[in-house]
């Protein structure tokens, strides 16, 4: 569930913001501001001010200036309108219900161009995961916000994009991690104040709304269309899901992992996730010694998100150890699975043999009964779900998207879902089949690239760097479809 876009976006975005003079001049005097309501949905700022804004012909300038900008320009085609970055905070709720802040970004098309003006479609994103608090998708410095900017907002798409609470400027102590009932509470909130910015921010709304999100993102958006599905139609309808290497099925998902089954980046990911079900829950462990080692245990509830942590510094600095168990490996005679799940067992190791063992041996386990609360294959979608991945994923296994698709097609959904594959040409063409493998070619052989074989590199770089860019094109262009279908 790792974002860690290999695309240069950072340095692109400052060449970005130096050539539009490093922000914006149309933020009007004197913003409506509610530091009163606590409602949620509420916009704290109105209109919400802008970090950045430049025309087409400047952001096309400044990614034909790097080859990484050239190969962005190559997969989401040259910007048809420019974009102003709008920094919202916004009210919502915690993983328990309690009230709290979040910030978003919302990237507003601009130009003269047919596409970027009129009534314009509405994107609601979810990004991966990340352990940066600082973490911010209303600044094109951060990466996940160049390459969604890129793909939709360039293109005439406004972007409503949530950073999450706990992150950003959020209040909240912890993040509510794959926390199905708040993210997608959260989701919808941003999207309420969203709405009220609009008409101060030069963003006028078609009634098409899309929901996407990537890895973490993936599960979020799936969560939050089923939340408008089941809970809020009267208020929203969205048009289309496109869902890309989210993690849907997380009681089967987990039952591998503690299986042995282990996924790259895993000792990241589980105190994210304990942290937030036992905050929302109340009962996976007595204390975080009942389920970490001891090295690890002490404050460990608070190290993520982190304001002076990355994904390499929380290993570095001995944070977090490389393996999730002592041993116990899952073997499934397939030999690059094996490779995967041998690798995260081992010393020194994050999670005690006891509390796997809990896990292994009591079907009502309070994780179990969490991860089964947050599963998503158990709703009918009732508008069209595009699920988005690359069959060789080694940090969200593509058996969720299989899952997901498999359980929606018995409920008699199936109609309404197609799966994209980024390794089967049958499903998403061999333009894109082709230019992908090219990329894990590119990375097998990059010298720079982390990994000690060719192999490896592509197994560190698959899930963060090479599934996103090309999924993303993939769903842009099942959303097109959509809209010229008129569904």
């Amino acid at each position: 569930m790792k974002t860690s876009y290999s695309l240069g976006l950072a340095a692109l975005a400052t060449a970005v913001l130096t050539a539009c003079g490093g922000g914006s001049n149309d933020v009007p005097a004197g913003p409506v501001i509610d530091p009163i309501s606590t409602a949620r949905g509420t916009i704290v700022a109105n209109p919400p001010p802008t970090l950045a804004a430049f025309s087409a012909a400047e952001y096309k300038g400044a990614l034909s200036a790097s080859a990484t900008g050239r190969n962005l320009l190559a997969l989401a085609g040259d910007p048809k309108c420019g974009i102003n970055f709008r920094y919202m905070e916004y009210n919502t709720v915690g993983g328990k219900g309690e009230t709290t802040n979040a910030t978003a970004g919302v990237m507003v098309p601009t130009g003269s161009d047919a596409a970027c003006t009129g009534a314009r479609p509405v994107l609601l994103y979810a990004h991966g995961t990340t352990i940066e608090k600082g973490f911010n998708m209303a600044s094109p410095a951060t990466s996940e916000a160049g390459l969604v900017a890129a793909m939709y907002a360039a293109q005439g798409w406004i972007v409503v994009a949530p950073n999450y609470a706990g992150y950003d400027a959020s209040r909240l102590p912890y993040h509510p991690y794959l926390n199905a009932e708040q993210q997608s509470s959260d989701m919808v909130d941003a999207l309420r104040a969203a709405k009220k910015a609009f008409p101060n921010v030069g963003a006028t709304a078609s009634d098409k709304l899309f929901i996407s999100g990537y890895s973490q993102g993936g599960h979020v958006a799936m969560a939050t269309a089923k939340a408008i599905q089941e809970k809020y139609s009267g208020e929203f309808k969205v048009t289309a899901l496109g869902g890309m290497s989210g993690p849907y099925a997380m009681t089967n998902f987990s039952q591998t992992i503690f299986r042995g089954g282990v996924n790259l980046g895993a000792t990241v990911f589980s105190p994210l996730l304990f942290t937030s079900w036992q905050k929302a829950y109340g009962n996976l462990y007595a204390s975080p010694s009942e389920v970490y080692e001891a090295p690890y245990a002490t404050g460990i509830e608070t190290l993520l998100p982190s304001s002076t942590l990355n994904f390499t510094t929380v290993f570095t600095t001995g944070k977090l150890p490389p393996k999730l168990f002592s041993g116990g490996a899952l073997v499934t005679g397939d030999p690059s699975l094996d490779a995967l799940f041998a690798a995260g067992v081992g010393t020194p190791n994050l999670i005690k043999d006891s509390y796997r063992n809990a896990i292994l041996t009591t079907p009502t386990h309070p994780a179990l009964q969490a991860a089964a609360k947050n599963d998503l294959t158990g709703w009918v979608p009732n508008r069209p779900v595009g699920m988005c991945m690359g069959a060789a994923d080694p940090t969200v296994f593509a058996s969720n998207t299989a899952d997901a698709a498999t359980a929606f097609t018995r409920a008699g959904a199936g109609a309404l879902v197609k799966v994209f594959n980024l390794e089967d040409a049958a499903t998403v063409g061999p333009t894109v089949a082709g230019a992908f493998a090219g990329a894990k070619a590119a990375t097998a052989a990059d010298p720079n690239a982390s990994g000690s074989s060719p192999a490896e590199k592509v197994v560190q770089a698959y899930h963060g760097g090479l599934v996103p860019p090309f999924c993303n094109v993939v769903v842009r262009g099942y959303f097109q479809q959509i809209l010229a279908a008129g569904l």
